[in-house]
Parts: C-alpha cells; sequence; structure tokens
C-alpha cells in the first residue's frame, strides 16, 4: 500500500529531524554552560 510507505518515510524523516534537533539542543546546552563557567572564572 502507498499509504503505508508515505508513512514509513514521514516517520523516517521525523525521527531524523528528532535526532538532528537532540544534538543540536545537546550542544547549545554545553556551550552554553562552559561560557558561563568560563566568564565566572574571569569575572569570579
Amino acid at each position: 500500500m502507498p499509504n503505508d510507505d508515505d508513512m514509513d518515510e514521514f516517520a523516517a524523516a521525523r525521527q531524523r529531524r528528532t535526532k538532528v534537533i537532540a544534538w543540536v539542543v545537546i550542544v547549545a546546552l554545553i556551550v552554553a554552560g562552559g561560557g558561563a563557567a568560563v566568564l565566572a572564572l574571569l569575572f569570579g
């Protein structure tokens, strides 16, 4: 059934997008946390 194939493609694309967003959030948190630590060390 074409409908099942479409849904499988949609599910795969959604999962891929979710993984990308998750990694971006993780990297942003690390960068923000690291930046906060550096500022704390510089300005005590």
